[in-house]
Protein backbone atom coordinates (compact mmCIF):
# COMPACT_ATOMS: atom_id res chain seq x y z
CA UNK A 1 0.00 0.00 0.00
CA UNK A 2 1.17 3.24 -0.40
CA UNK A 3 1.21 6.32 1.81
CA UNK A 4 1.33 10.33 0.76
CA UNK A 5 0.94 13.36 1.91
CA UNK A 6 -0.88 15.52 -0.57
CA UNK A 7 -2.35 18.89 -0.45
CA UNK A 8 -5.98 19.96 -0.35
CA UNK A 9 -6.98 23.48 0.19
CA UNK A 10 -4.03 24.15 2.03
CA UNK A 11 -4.66 21.00 4.48
CA UNK A 12 -1.93 18.43 4.43
CA UNK A 13 -3.51 15.17 4.01
CA UNK A 14 -2.50 11.71 5.50
CA UNK A 15 -3.55 9.33 2.36
CA UNK A 16 -3.00 5.31 2.29
CA UNK A 17 -3.97 3.69 -0.93
CA UNK A 18 -4.04 0.19 -1.93
CA UNK A 19 -5.20 -2.42 -4.29
CA UNK A 20 -6.45 -1.95 -8.17
CA UNK A 21 -10.42 -1.58 -9.34
CA UNK A 22 -13.70 0.16 -8.18
CA UNK A 23 -12.56 3.22 -5.67
CA UNK A 24 -13.52 2.56 -2.29
CA UNK A 25 -13.47 5.33 0.23
CA UNK A 26 -13.16 4.73 4.10
CA UNK A 27 -13.83 7.68 6.28
CA UNK A 28 -13.08 6.75 9.89
CA UNK A 29 -14.62 8.34 13.23
CA UNK A 30 -14.32 11.01 15.31
CA UNK A 31 -10.86 10.13 17.34
CA UNK A 32 -10.37 7.75 14.48
CA UNK A 33 -7.39 7.82 11.63
CA UNK A 34 -6.47 5.83 8.63
CA UNK A 35 -4.72 3.30 10.42
CA UNK A 36 -7.51 2.35 12.95
CA UNK A 37 -8.49 0.70 9.53
CA UNK A 38 -5.28 -0.92 7.99
CA UNK A 39 -6.85 -4.23 8.67
CA UNK A 40 -9.73 -3.98 6.88
CA UNK A 41 -8.07 -2.13 3.98
CA UNK A 42 -5.53 -4.52 3.54
CA UNK A 43 -8.74 -7.34 3.52
CA UNK A 44 -10.34 -5.17 1.23
CA UNK A 45 -7.75 -4.32 -1.28
CA UNK A 46 -7.73 -7.48 -2.76
CA UNK A 47 -11.08 -6.51 -4.53
CA UNK A 48 -11.04 -2.98 -5.00
CA UNK A 49 -8.91 0.49 -4.88
CA UNK A 50 -9.17 1.73 -1.46
CA UNK A 51 -8.60 4.86 -0.62
CA UNK A 52 -8.31 5.53 3.86
CA UNK A 53 -7.43 9.43 4.80
CA UNK A 54 -6.60 11.07 7.93
CA UNK A 55 -9.43 13.17 7.76
CA UNK A 56 -8.78 17.39 8.64
CA UNK A 57 -7.69 17.63 12.67
CA UNK A 58 -7.03 13.54 13.13
CA UNK A 59 -3.94 11.77 12.92
CA UNK A 60 -1.22 12.46 10.84
CA UNK A 61 -3.70 15.52 8.61
CA UNK A 62 -3.65 19.34 9.42
CA UNK A 63 -5.76 20.97 11.52
CA UNK A 64 -9.00 22.77 9.34
CA UNK A 65 -8.41 26.83 8.91
CA UNK A 66 -11.41 27.46 11.24
CA UNK A 67 -14.25 25.36 13.04
CA UNK A 68 -15.73 23.03 10.66
CA UNK A 69 -19.38 21.37 10.48
CA UNK A 70 -20.40 18.25 8.72
CA UNK A 71 -21.15 20.01 5.75
CA UNK A 72 -17.12 21.73 5.66
CA UNK A 73 -16.50 18.27 5.75
CA UNK A 74 -18.84 16.76 2.85
CA UNK A 75 -16.91 19.49 0.76
CA UNK A 76 -13.79 18.83 2.06
CA UNK A 77 -14.19 14.48 0.66
CA UNK A 78 -15.62 15.94 -2.46
CA UNK A 79 -12.08 17.92 -3.16
CA UNK A 80 -10.35 14.79 -2.47
CA UNK A 81 -12.27 12.41 -5.06
CA UNK A 82 -11.84 15.19 -7.33
CA UNK A 83 -7.85 15.12 -6.23
CA UNK A 84 -8.25 11.76 -7.49
CA UNK A 85 -10.91 12.17 -10.33
CA UNK A 86 -13.19 9.30 -8.90
CA UNK A 87 -16.43 9.54 -10.03
CA UNK A 88 -17.99 6.42 -8.72
CA UNK A 89 -17.19 4.28 -5.24
CA UNK A 90 -18.11 2.44 -2.85
CA UNK A 91 -18.83 4.54 0.25
CA UNK A 92 -18.30 3.27 4.06
CA UNK A 93 -18.35 5.75 6.68
CA UNK A 94 -17.13 4.85 10.33
CA UNK A 95 -19.31 6.52 13.96
CA UNK A 96 -18.67 10.54 12.78
CA UNK A 97 -17.63 9.31 9.20
CA UNK A 98 -21.24 7.82 8.85
CA UNK A 99 -22.25 11.58 9.11
CA UNK A 100 -20.61 13.07 6.83
CA UNK A 101 -21.35 9.67 4.39
CA UNK A 102 -25.34 9.93 5.31
CA UNK A 103 -24.85 14.04 3.86
CA UNK A 104 -22.59 13.00 0.86
CA UNK A 105 -25.20 10.05 -0.07
CA UNK A 106 -27.88 12.32 -0.21
CA UNK A 107 -26.75 14.39 -2.21
CA UNK A 108 -27.76 14.38 -6.14
CA UNK A 109 -25.22 12.71 -8.65
CA UNK A 110 -22.76 12.03 -5.48
CA UNK A 111 -21.25 9.15 -7.11
CA UNK A 112 -22.00 6.74 -4.54
CA UNK A 113 -22.58 2.99 -5.98
CA UNK A 114 -23.20 1.78 -2.02
CA UNK A 115 -23.62 2.90 0.87
CA UNK A 116 -21.87 1.12 4.24
CA UNK A 117 -22.62 2.74 7.67
CA UNK A 118 -20.56 1.14 10.46
CA UNK A 119 -22.08 2.35 14.12
CA UNK A 120 -22.45 5.85 12.15
CA UNK A 121 -23.05 8.78 14.53
CA UNK A 122 -25.75 11.56 13.65
CA UNK A 123 -29.27 9.98 13.08
CA UNK A 124 -30.83 9.49 16.86
CA UNK A 125 -34.11 9.32 18.42
CA UNK A 126 -35.61 12.15 19.94
CA UNK A 127 -34.00 11.74 23.61
CA UNK A 128 -30.81 11.55 22.19
CA UNK A 129 -30.89 14.28 20.10
CA UNK A 130 -32.05 16.61 22.89
CA UNK A 131 -29.25 15.57 24.51
CA UNK A 132 -26.79 16.86 21.76
CA UNK A 133 -28.38 20.02 22.06
CA UNK A 134 -28.30 20.33 25.42
CA UNK A 135 -24.26 19.33 25.29
CA UNK A 136 -23.39 22.19 22.61
CA UNK A 137 -24.99 24.85 24.70
CA UNK A 138 -24.13 23.99 27.99
CA UNK A 139 -20.52 24.09 26.55
CA UNK A 140 -20.94 27.43 25.08
CA UNK A 141 -22.64 28.76 28.40
CA UNK A 142 -19.58 26.92 30.48
CA UNK A 143 -17.12 29.01 28.55
CA UNK A 144 -17.94 32.31 30.35
CA UNK A 145 -16.47 31.20 33.08
CA UNK A 146 -13.20 29.71 31.93
CA UNK A 147 -11.29 32.37 33.76
CA UNK A 148 -12.21 31.73 37.40
CA UNK A 149 -10.52 29.85 39.61
CA UNK A 150 -10.77 26.03 39.80
CA UNK A 151 -12.58 25.94 35.91
CA UNK A 152 -10.59 23.22 34.26
CA UNK A 153 -11.53 21.13 37.48
CA UNK A 154 -15.18 21.93 37.61
CA UNK A 155 -15.08 21.34 33.78
CA UNK A 156 -13.67 18.11 33.76
CA UNK A 157 -16.01 16.80 36.44
CA UNK A 158 -19.45 18.13 34.37
CA UNK A 159 -18.48 16.70 31.50
CA UNK A 160 -17.19 13.08 32.34
CA UNK A 161 -19.40 12.25 35.35
CA UNK A 162 -22.84 14.60 34.73
CA UNK A 163 -22.71 15.07 30.85
CA UNK A 164 -20.80 11.84 30.09
CA UNK A 165 -19.11 13.23 27.27
CA UNK A 166 -14.78 12.60 27.35
CA UNK A 167 -14.96 13.61 23.51
CA UNK A 168 -15.06 16.80 24.07
CA UNK A 169 -12.28 17.09 26.68
CA UNK A 170 -9.96 15.36 24.80
CA UNK A 171 -9.96 18.04 22.26
CA UNK A 172 -8.03 21.22 21.51
CA UNK A 173 -8.10 24.83 20.38
CA UNK A 174 -10.59 24.90 16.80
CA UNK A 175 -11.61 20.86 17.14
CA UNK A 176 -13.45 22.15 20.37
CA UNK A 177 -15.82 24.05 18.11
CA UNK A 178 -16.10 21.74 15.42
CA UNK A 179 -16.64 19.14 17.67
CA UNK A 180 -19.49 21.25 18.89
CA UNK A 181 -20.78 21.74 15.71
CA UNK A 182 -20.85 18.52 14.56
CA UNK A 183 -22.79 16.59 17.12
CA UNK A 184 -25.53 19.65 17.02
CA UNK A 185 -26.56 18.72 13.73
CA UNK A 186 -29.11 15.93 13.08
CA UNK A 187 -28.98 14.52 9.65
CA UNK A 188 -31.79 12.31 9.98
CA UNK A 189 -34.12 14.30 7.46
CA UNK A 190 -30.75 13.22 4.92
CA UNK A 191 -31.27 9.08 5.69
CA UNK A 192 -34.29 9.47 2.95
CA UNK A 193 -32.65 10.70 0.23
CA UNK A 194 -29.99 8.14 -0.51
CA UNK A 195 -30.84 6.25 -3.16
CA UNK A 196 -27.77 4.18 -3.00
CA UNK A 197 -28.45 0.68 -1.40
CA UNK A 198 -26.96 0.84 1.84
CA UNK A 199 -25.70 -1.57 4.48
CA UNK A 200 -26.44 -0.74 8.30
CA UNK A 201 -23.88 -2.69 10.80
CA UNK A 202 -24.04 -2.38 14.15
CA UNK A 203 -21.96 -3.50 16.96
CA UNK A 204 -24.71 -5.38 19.71
CA UNK A 205 -22.71 -3.90 22.68
CA UNK A 206 -22.23 -0.53 21.12
CA UNK A 207 -22.81 2.23 24.24
CA UNK A 208 -21.23 5.02 22.15
CA UNK A 209 -24.06 5.01 19.50
CA UNK A 210 -26.36 2.28 20.74
CA UNK A 211 -28.46 -0.36 18.56
CA UNK A 212 -31.62 1.64 19.06
CA UNK A 213 -29.57 4.21 16.84
CA UNK A 214 -28.67 1.42 14.29
CA UNK A 215 -32.33 0.20 13.47
CA UNK A 216 -33.87 4.11 13.35
CA UNK A 217 -31.21 4.82 11.07
CA UNK A 218 -32.18 1.83 9.23
CA UNK A 219 -35.91 2.00 9.09
CA UNK A 220 -35.20 5.70 7.63
CA UNK A 221 -33.02 4.73 4.66
CA UNK A 222 -34.54 3.28 1.63
CA UNK A 223 -33.43 0.03 -0.06
CA UNK A 224 -31.38 -0.97 3.37
CA UNK A 225 -30.19 -3.32 5.41
CA UNK A 226 -29.05 -4.13 8.86
CA UNK A 227 -26.80 -6.30 10.31
CA UNK A 228 -25.75 -6.88 13.71
CA UNK A 229 -22.60 -7.77 14.68
CA UNK A 230 -20.98 -9.49 18.09
CA UNK A 231 -18.91 -6.27 18.90
CA UNK A 232 -18.71 -3.05 20.55
CA UNK A 233 -18.99 0.67 18.81
CA UNK A 234 -15.23 -0.21 17.03
CA UNK A 235 -15.77 -3.62 14.87
CA UNK A 236 -13.06 -2.81 12.88
CA UNK A 237 -10.45 -3.03 15.32
CA UNK A 238 -12.33 -5.76 17.53
CA UNK A 239 -13.27 -8.32 14.61
CA UNK A 240 -12.07 -6.38 11.16
CA UNK A 241 -12.30 -9.95 8.95
CA UNK A 242 -15.77 -10.83 9.89
CA UNK A 243 -16.52 -7.03 9.26
CA UNK A 244 -14.91 -7.59 5.89
CA UNK A 245 -16.69 -10.44 5.10
CA UNK A 246 -20.14 -8.95 5.61
CA UNK A 247 -19.03 -5.67 3.35
CA UNK A 248 -18.02 -8.22 0.42
CA UNK A 249 -21.19 -10.27 1.39
CA UNK A 250 -23.23 -7.34 0.98
CA UNK A 251 -21.91 -6.46 -2.49
CA UNK A 252 -21.99 -9.96 -3.89
CA UNK A 253 -25.83 -10.11 -3.19
CA UNK A 254 -26.50 -6.95 -4.51
CA UNK A 255 -25.00 -7.11 -7.63
CA UNK A 256 -21.50 -5.77 -7.40
CA UNK A 257 -20.08 -9.83 -7.17
CA UNK A 258 -16.57 -9.87 -5.99
CA UNK A 259 -14.44 -12.95 -5.27
CA UNK A 260 -13.99 -13.94 -1.67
Amino acid sequence: MEEKIIDINGIKVFTRIGGAGTPFLILHGWGGCADSWFKVQKNLIKHFQVFVLDLPGFGKSGLPPRPWDVQDYMEFVLDFLQVYNIKEFYLLGHSFGGRISMKLSAQSLNGVKKLILVDSAGAQAEKKKFFKKVLSSVASFLSIFSVLPGFQLFRRFFYRYILRSTDYLKVMGVMKETFLKVISEDLSPYLEKIQAKTLVVWGRRDKITPLKDGRFIQSKTKNSELVIIPSSHNPHLEIPDELSKIILDFLNKNGDPVSK
